[in-house]
C-alpha cells in the first residue's frame, strides 16, 4: 500500500515536470510544419477608425503545405486571393492581378507571415519579422512584429493564437490602429 502511494507521488511528480516543460517556438514550429492543411471557414472583422461597429466578411480558405494557400471572401461580396509559392493573384468582379512576391518585398513580407507560420518556416519569418512566443502547446500566441521600416509605417504587430498545430485567430494592427481580427474554424476532412 505504502510502495503504491509513493509510486502514485513519484507518477504524478513526472505528470507535473512534463506540464511545466517550456514550451518554445522551435516545438511550436515543429508542430504546425506537421499539419497537413486542409480547409476552414473564417470570419474576419475590421475595426476601423471610421466606422462605429466593425466591418464583417465571412469566408474559406484552403492551405497546401508548403507554399499554396487560397481565400474565398462569400460575403460581403465574392473575391479570392491565391497565393501560390512566388504569385499572389486577387480576383474580383471578373477582374484578375497578378503579382510576383519577388518583385515586391514588402507585400512577400506581409504575405509570408501567414504561409510562414502555417508552415512552420521559423527563418523565413525571422527573416522580415522579430517573433515572440507566450503560452503553451495547447493555447499559444506568436507575435510578428516587423523589422523593414516600409512595413512598420503600415503595420505595427500580427499575432496569431491557436491550439497546437491549428492557428485559430490572425490579428493584424495597423499603424493608424485599425486592426482586423480573422477567427479561423477548421472543416474537418471525412
Amino acid at each position: 500500500m505504502i510502495r503504491r502511494f509513493f509510486t502514485g507521488l513519484l507518477l504524478l511528480g513526472f505528470t507535473a515536470l512534463a506540464q511545466a516543460a517550456p514550451f518554445d517556438i522551435d516545438q511550436l514550429m515543429a508542430a504546425l510544419s506537421r499539419n497537413p492543411g486542409g480547409k476552414a471557414t473564417f470570419v474576419e472583422k475590421r475595426y476601423l477608425a471610421l466606422l462605429d461597429w466593425p466591418a464583417v466578411a465571412t469566408g474559406e480558405m484552403t492551405y497546401s503545405p508548403p507554399d499554396r494557400l487560397e481565400r474565398r471572401l462569400l460575403t460581403p461580396q465574392v473575391e479570392t486571393m491565391i497565393l501560390d509559392k512566388d504569385t499572389l493573384t486577387l480576383e474580383r468582379d471578373r477582374r484578375r492581378m497578378s503579382i510576383r512576391l519577388s518583385s515586391k518585398p514588402e507585400v512577400a513580407a506581409f504575405v509570408d507571415s501567414i504561409r510562414s507560420t502555417l508552415s512552420g518556416d521559423r527563418a523565413a519569418l525571422e527573416r522580415s519579422y522579430k517573433i515572440a512566443l507566450s503560452g503553451h502547446m495547447d493555447a499559444w500566441v506568436l507575435s510578428l512584429v516587423p523589422k523593414d521600416k516600409r512595413i512598420v509605417e503600415m503595420l505595427q504587430r500580427i499575432k496569431l493564437s491557436g491550439v497546437r498545430d491549428q492557428v485559430l485567430v490572425i490579428e493584424y494592427l495597423q499603424a493608424d490602429g485599425d486592426r482586423t481580427e480573422m477567427t479561423i474554424s477548421p472543416v474537418a476532412t471525412p
